[in-house]
Parts: structure tokens; sequence; C-alpha cells
């Protein structure tokens, strides 16, 4: 006898191009874990710029299509593969990335390293603005730029979900932070999450002010979020053997490699998916520490339901001044 295969609401993508490519779907069969799988109900995902730059066609990495989008979910574990002994339906879960895609009721993939137990104390919402952004900001803090207690970092977008995660992490490591956020609700936000100072990159003379605060000597890791507006700024900013890294860019920047030279200073690009399945167990055990401890605390900014996907993926990358990580609420 064949059992009917039961449904789900789902985005999907059946071209790259602008967000009015991302398509809701309610006939889309729900996955079946296989193996190391596991399936989540999802209650809620993380939107993330590079959802946008994979959607457009315009990254590295382009799935197959049609394909649906979305990496870091939270929800409770539906069902488990064979092969799966971590986890057992009804556990409360996070992921850092997805097989079948984010942006569903259902979301299937592989148990090893990919998916986390979620602490009672962090709600769904929570959940879904943990993986990419606290993984990358780890990645780059501790892994890309060797960070030491007591250097200094400036991070830009400190008021999004990958700065906020970074200015925590910094602060939990015992970091001198500085923040960068062009509104005034998103400055309190970065001064709420561990920044020692914040400043406005809308006023004309912020470099001149980050400059008098760090004095000669400089600023010793710069964690860029927008490099072909900023990294010129950044390599004049630095200390002797200061490091920019590179989290996000959307496109070309004329910079003068002689601001690399008499500092020794470097220029380092990070990306998440470059990590070992051992890199991200690491990082894991040092998150998951922060939640106990209560360092570790996402801020959950603009919420969409999954019909609105199209105005988040928008929103994301044209509306100015984040404050906190943006989500899709799925249950």
């Amino acid at each position: 006898m064949v059992t009917e295969q039961k449904l789900m609401r789902a985005i999907r993508v059946f071209e790259f191009g602008g967000p009015e490519v991302l398509k809701l779907q309610s006939n889309v069969a729900i996955p079946i874990p296989k193996d190391h799988q596991v399936l989540i109900k999802v209650q809620a995902c993380g939107v993330n710029p590079v959802e946008t730059y994979i959607r457009s066609g315009t990254y590295s990495r382009k799935p197959l299509l049609p394909y649906t989008p979305g990496l870091d979910v939270a929800g409770i574990i539906e069902a488990v593969g064979e092969s799966v002994s971590a986890f057992k339906k009804g556990d409360r879960v996070f992921t850092t990335s997805t097989i079948s895609g984010g942006y569903a009721e259902y979301s299937t993939l592989a148990a090893d390293h990919t998916v986390y137990t979620l602490p009672e104390k962090l709600d769904f919402k929570q959940g879904a603005a943990i993986g990419i952004p606290y993984f990358t900001a780890y990645r780059a803090l501790l892994h890309s730029a060797h960070v030491k207690a007591g250097e200094s970092v400036l991070v830009h977008g400190a008021s999004g979900g990958v700065g906020i995660a970074a200015c925590q992490i910094a602060r939990a490591y015992g970091l001198q932070v500085l923040g960068i956020a062009g509104t005034e609700e998103g400055q309190e936000i970065v001064l709420q999450n561990g920044a020692h100072e914040v400043f406005n990159h809308k006023e004309a003379n912020y470099i001149d002010k980050i400059k008098k605060s760090v004095g000669e000597k400089g600023v010793d890791v710069i964690i860029e979020m927008l490099a072909n507006v900023n990294l010129s700024n950044d390599l004049n900013l630095l200390s002797h053997g200061g490091r920019v890294i590179v989290v996000g860019s959307r496109g070309p920047i004329e910079i003068n490699p002689q601001d690399t030279m008499a500092k020794e200073s470097s220029i380092i690009g990070v990306a998440l998916y470059s990590s070992t399945k051992e890199e991200f167990q690491q990082f894991a055990a040092a998150l998951q520490a922060g939640m106990e401890i209560g360092w570790l605390r996402p801020v959950i900014g603009p919420q969409y339901p999954l019909e609105k996907v199209a105005q988040a993926h928008e929103d994301i990358i044209h509306s100015s001044g984040a404050t906190g990580k943006m989500i899709l609420l799925l249950n």
C-alpha cells in the first residue's frame, strides 16, 4: 500500500533573480529523513544577506534549481533517520545549514555537525538568530583574526545579526570593543551588547572620532561587513600588524596597497562554509558555553511571515540601520 506523502508550505526559487523569484508554494512534499538526517518542524528561520546573493545568482556557490533558501532554522525535531542517535523527536534544536532549505514549514538536514541543542532559556526566534551570525563572528574573530585579550576590535554594522554577535563574543573574550551603527536605536543596542564605545557612520567626521578614541596605535582588528565602501578607510585605522576581516562586500573598491606595507597589516576574507567539521564542533562548544553562561543573547530585529519573504530580502539589503537579526516566523 502506498502512503500519500504529506505536503507543506515552502518558498521555492525556479530561476535566479530579484526578490520576486521567491515563490510561496503550499504543495511541497515534506521530506523524509534518511541515515544521518533529521526532520525539523520549523518555528523560525534566520534571513541572511548571503541568501540574497545566492538567490540573485551572483554568489560563488549556486544551488541546483529549483531550491528552497534558508540555512539557520530553529524548531522541534519531528523525525530522525535510522543512523541518528544524538537527537530524538521532540528535541528543541537550531542549525547552521539545511539540506532541503529553511524557508519552509519542515526542513531536513544532516544531524552530525549542523544541528545543535537549543537551551530552554532561549526561545525559537533567538534560536534562528544563532547559526550564521554567531558561527561567522566566532570564525572571524578567533579563527581568522586570532584575537587576543586586551586587543581592540572595531565592528562595522554592529547593530546587525553578525555585528551584535561579534560585539558579544569580543567582549566575552576580553577585547576593547568599538562598534559602528547608523541609527540612535542601533547605537543603543550595540552599547547594550558588549561595545565600550559606538560611532555613527552617518556623521561626516566619524573616522576622526575613531582615530581620536584609539590614539596613535590604531585598531588591532576590524570586522568589515561592507568592504566595497570601507576598506580603504579601514587600512588607515589599523595598528601595526592589524587585520581587516572581510565578512561582507557588495562590489569592487580601489585601495592603495602601500597602506598595508608600513604597518604590515593584513586583509583576510572569511567564509563560514570553509570551516571543517572539526572547526564547526569547536565553534559550537564555545558558543554553547556562551549560552549557558549568558553572554550569548541574540537580539531579534524585523520579523516577517513566510508570505512576506520577498519584502524581507528587499529590506535586508536596502533598509538603513539594522536593529538585530531579521527572521521569518513559520509556526
